[in-house]
């Protein structure tokens, strides 16, 4: 019975007594009937619950040791263990479950190491739940779309590489709070420059307000002394070498 049980708890379910195949069977976690009608050889036979297994079992009585004979019909792999009986059974106690078993822990590793682990589990009790894995960012993937958002509320903005190749990147989100958009921008004036504020107007040029506060401004000349980023100049056109332009 501890055998039939462990053979249970990893997968199997018993089809019935006998080398072969009876009527109307199918699979039971029960002992079928007769199961202990020869008390010198038990013979029974089961069946994995994904069908992949079919299992031969003989447990034979030699003097005061049991020894498992296990076969797998369909890989033909053979699987053996000799158990002494008083071990793991009291027999003064054979009327009382509850006493009956002694080193139940013991016999499980037998069972395992002896049956179970030579035949292969069966494929159904082999696979393990896969293992939660913390969400992965979607900013990390930029391939995965974002998660939703309620109503109302804004889509968190991605950080701004500090690449040269991140040019585009306003123009893909313009609501996303990025920069970088398709035209290159050498003072980054979307960015606050101690002295540079376009939005208050640029005196002999542009009116106080005639930039948005915080809004992309490509520009158009010198903003006077000091200025950050690269000389205006710095693109001049295909071939063309003149100091005095």
């Amino acid at each position: 019975c501890g055998i039939h049980w462990e053979l249970i708890r990893h997968g199997y379910r018993c089809l019935g007594t006998g080398d072969q195949p009876g009527p109307d069977e199918r699979k039971s976690e029960l002992l079928p009937a007769g199961w202990e009608a020869n008390k010198e050889v038990y013979t029974l036979r089961y069946k994995s619950t994904d069908g992949a297994q079919e299992l031969l079992l003989k447990a034979i009585m030699v003097e005061d040791s049991m020894i498992l004979n296990v076969m797998d019909r369909r890989s033909q792999k053979v699987a053996d263990v000799t158990l002494a009986v008083a071990d793991y059974i009291n027999p003064e106690h054979l009327d009382d479950f509850h006493k009956v078993y002694k080193n139940t822990e013991e016999l499980r590793t037998r069972i395992t190491s002896g049956i179970i682990a030579p035949l292969g589990p069966p494929a159904g009790k082999a696979r393990k739940e896969p293992e939660s894995k913390e969400d992965v960012h979607w900013d990390e993937n930029p391939l995965r779309l974002p998660p939703p958002q309620p109503m109302g509320a804004r889509a968190p903005s991605r950080p701004s590489p500090l690449s040269p190749f991140a040019v585009g990147g306003e123009d893909l989100d313009p609501f996303g709070g990025r920069s970088g958009g398709m035209i290159v921008d050498p003072l980054h004036s979307g960015i606050p420059h101690p002295g540079i504020d376009p939005s208050s107007g640029i005196p002999g040029r542009l009116p106080p307000g005639a930039v948005p506060p915080g809004a992309r401004f490509d520009p158009f000349g010198p903003l006077g002394v000091g200025r950050p980023g690269p000389d205006p100049d710095h693109l001049p056109p295909p071939g063309y070498d003149d100091m005095f332009m």
